[in-house]
């Protein structure tokens, strides 16, 4: 088991190995004292894992409930979260009792919104089931829901008081909902790390699946500490995102969130390249490494309808957006961009 502690505005671990859900009872008893436990889950991964993790919650002493919601998307809306916060309060939870989200990034966020609004706040632990919620979403305390108008649009910082990260959930994935999750992977390894990248590229879908979750960790861990809500350095986690969330969102969310940030990583370098901001060879790497794991590169998406969905995005400052830009493997820059700009970019990525 590998361990990384987040020091944010509340520090907790995040312990990274196989079978750790037979030990979420003891550590949620280790937080302090509570009596209730609810676990939030979706449709997908509740009939897996939710007898096991309600055993371990009993056998530790708390009274379980569950509030359990279609899996998708779709269902991150604000309905799905008056419900649950009517769910919490129709079992009596108490601001000692806690939270445990239980399933991939949908849920996480989901789950970790209500944690932050419920009573002003209750205690949640993460149990991330996918591969892009243990790298990503599960680490950090970015919770939120979808509004009409774009992604993500209503939610809180909120840090999570545990993150129980067990890499024998990931055998359950489909194998493509698996790829999808690399797509953050090789984010980071484009971010930061060109060690990280070219493991990728040596050992394709292979990795070593503890060694890598723990190194995204570590550096997601390391931004956090520094940047915690969003305002400066963090923002070069959005690498991928503008663009992406603007294919997503054309799609009608039924493309994956990781086949999307996959798209707006190689339309944003192509366009550096283009620009010669971008080494040649590093964006060719990155296609292909891409292309290894079976991600998508492109888009039929018109220009203009992501250009639209652009500006609707949550990184938009003002009358600039903040684009994060390769120069090479490991280095990344945030650089404003005018609004009006966007649209070029985007020509040039796709």
């Amino acid at each position: 088991m590998k361990t990384v502690t987040v020091n944010a505005s509340k520090t907790y671990d995040i312990h990274i190995g196989g079978g750790l859900l037979a030990s979420l009872g003891q550590e949620a008893a280790r937080l302090g004292k509570a009596s209730k436990a609810c676990i939030v889950s979706d449709s997908t991964v509740w009939p897996l894992y939710g007898a096991a993790a309600s055993e371990r919650l009993l056998d530790a002493g708390f009274t379980v409930c569950s509030y359990v919601f279609p899996a998708g998307e779709a269902s991150k809306n604000g309905q799905t979260f008056l419900d649950l916060l009517n769910c919490l309060a129709g079992n009596r939870l108490t601001r000692s009792d806690l939270l445990v989200a239980l399933g991939g990034g949908v849920v996480g966020d989901l789950g970790g919104f209500a944690a932050a609004c419920y009573l002003r706040g209750i205690r949640f632990i993460q149990v991330p089931t996918t591969l892009l919620a243990a790298v990503d979403s599960s680490v950090g305390g970015k919770t939120a829901i979808d509004l009409p108008a774009g992604k993500n649009l209503a939610g809180a910082f909120y840090q999570p008081s545990l993150v129980l990260c067990d890499t024998q959930a990931l055998r359950t994935l489909p194998r493509s909902v698996f790829l999808e999750g690399c797509a953050e992977i090789i984010k980071y390894g484009m971010l930061y790390d060109p060690d990280l990248f070219a493991h990728l590229e040596d050992r394709g879908p292979d990795f070593h699946r503890e060694a890598v979750i723990g190194r995204c960790v570590e550096l997601k861990r390391d931004v956090v500490a520094q940047d915690e809500f969003d305002t400066g350095l963090r923002m070069k986690l959005n690498l991928g995102h503008t663009f992406g969330h603007g294919v997503e969102a054309a799609s009608g969310f039924a493309l994956s969130h990781g086949a999307a940030v996959a798209i707006g990583m190689a339309m944003i370098t192509r366009a550096a390249v283009h620009r010669g901001i971008c080494d040649p060879q590093a964006g060719d790497r990155l296609l292909a490494l891409l292309e290894r794991f079976g991600l998508p590169t492109g888009t039929d998406c018109a220009p203009e309808v992501l250009f639209t969905n652009a500006l609707s995005d949550k990184k938009r400052s003002g009358g600039q957006v903040n684009l994060i830009v390769p120069r090479s493997i490991g280095d990344c820059i945030i650089l404003p961009v005018p609004a009006e700009d966007v649209r070029v970019w985007i020509e040039e990525g796709l």
